[in-house]
């Protein structure tokens, strides 16, 4: 039997729950049970809304730092490496041996660069010039 497939531009939020299910069992069995705890540490603005920060986890002996974001407000002063930093203290009490990290953006790859992460893939060229890359530190 032949299952048609179909294309579309939208993904049902079910659809994407079942399928990360599945990966999520399907690594289960491979790895064993995983570890994952969520990990954030906000910034905010004035006003007391969050308007940067750090949004990752750990698992499987890894923090992978999911979006990190710096307002324009606190740019230059420092404060990726310091999110890094406090990041990286959890995972360490997490028992994390690493964290990894991925830009497109240049003057962040620097700033992860300056914070011990080091390129370990790149496609070049990925968007009007810029490459992505994908970085690594051990601790």
């Amino acid at each position: 039997m032949t299952t048609p497939l179909t294309l579309t531009d939208t993904v049902p939020d079910d659809a994407r729950e079942a399928i990360l299910a599945g990966i999520r069992a399907h690594n289960d069995t491979l790895l064993g049970p995983t570890d994952r705890r969520e990990l954030f540490i906000p910034i905010t603005a004035e006003n007391g809304s969050v308007d940067g920060g750090l949004i990752g986890y750990t698992g499987r002996g890894w923090l992978y730092v999911e979006l990190l974001l710096v307002p324009e407000r606190l740019r230059g002063q420092g404060m990726a490496g310091k999110l890094l930093a406090l990041a990286e203290e959890e995972a360490r009490s997490r028992g994390c041996i690493g964290a990894n990290i991925d830009t497109i953006n240049p003057v962040a790859r620097r700033a992860y660069e300056r914070a011990g992460y080091s390129v370990f893939g790149r496609i070049e060229n990925f968007a009007q010039g810029h490459d992505i890359c994908w970085l690594l530190k051990r601790f």
